[in-house]
């Protein structure tokens, strides 16, 4: 039977740290404001790097990390809401920055499920035998989206990128996933692209192009499928919470992770998170926070991890791993 297995993880943010008072001095918000209500202390955000050089730093490190060379890689997907352009793909760049010239690429949008998405898409691919060798990154430049005028929404988000190398094998890796959308709630968190526009366009209403939440709404639908998709991943795998060394969430708001905590009767420690530190990254929050806790020597070989995440779409997704 062949199946997939992660080799490495690798992480990578801006070094342009934005602290809550650098906020505060743009908009009306305070440290203590920002803290009681998201967990959110600071933020990397880019100066002048875009998602594809964000990208290109975190898969090289996880290439480095992995022992496996970029012209060995058949496969390379980059989930992101916040490309370069419309085309080419990020992904097709990060192949021509690598120099990854027998891969496979493209971009793949489920917001900030993305990078669950990517490795479930990823894993399946592999499974074919058409592909053995794959990149998975979750890649944001957010700040670009974000109105800096908005405080409800300016105070989360922040820049970043995360890699994984998957390889195929006979050793059972990504052990199972699953995903969900409700596309009638799309409006519930949105970003505008370009508008019905040309000499013969009849739309005059203009798309909001910068970031739009209904916080209340997604905070209702994050909590109740983080839920029900870590129970259903669960139950497919025929593994229990009991199995389970760490679950890393995607992170958005520590309200919510603490939330989903008690629902399953677990302690918070079981959480891992570092959102204090980046905020919001929306694809690029899991696998920089998986890298964290690889930098730390929190995982070991063999344990199980639980990967969730929800997001724009609205999406939503889980994925067991053996490490």
């Amino acid at each position: 039977m062949l199946y997939s297995k992660m080799l490495s993880i690798g992480g990578y943010a801006p070094s342009n740290v934005v602290i809550n008072e650098d906020l505060s001095k743009i908009m009306d918000t305070s440290d203590e404001w920002i803290i009681s209500r998201t967990g959110i202390k600071e933020r990397r955000i880019s100066e002048t790097e875009d998602c594809s050089d964000l990208a290109y730093n975190a898969a090289n490190i996880a290439l480095e990390k992995s022992g496996v060379k970029a012209e060995d890689l058949d496969l390379i997907i980059v989930a992101t809401v916040s490309p370069d352009a419309f085309c080419p793909s990020v992904a097709c760049l990060v192949q021509d920055k690598l120099k990854a010239v027998n891969a496979t690429a493209f971009d793949l949008n489920a917001a900030c499920s993305g990078f669950v998405y990517g490795l479930i898409t990823a894993d399946a691919l592999i499974k074919t035998g058409n592909y053995k060798k794959a990149l998975v990154v979750g890649s944001e430049v957010l700040s670009k989206l974000v109105d800096w005028e908005d405080r409800t929404t300016a105070v989360l988000f922040g820049d970043g990128a995360g890699a994984a190398i998957l390889s195929a094998s006979e050793e059972q890796g990504l052990v199972s996933g699953v995903t969900s959308s409700k596309g009638d709630k799309w409006m519930h968190l949105t970003a505008g692209a370009l508008d019905v526009a040309s000499p013969f366009s009849k739309i005059e209403d203009k798309k909001k192009k910068t970031l739009s939440m209904n916080g209340r709404e997604v905070f209702k639908f994050a909590t109740g499928v983080m839920v029900e998709n870590i129970n259903n991943v669960l139950e497919k795998s025929g593994l229990t919470l009991n199995d389970i060394d760490h679950i890393v969430p995607h992170q958005a708001n520590v309200r919510i992770i603490d939330f989903v905590a008690k629902k399953l009767e677990l302690p918070l420690e079981k959480f891992y998170i570092n959102l204090d530190r980046y905020g919001n990254t929306s694809s690029a929050s899991i696998p920089l926070a998986l890298s964290e806790m690889d930098s730390k020597g929190l995982l070991k070989k063999g344990q199980k991890i639980i990967l969730v995440g929800f997001g724009a779409g609205l999406t939503s997704g889980a994925l067991i791993i053996n490490w």
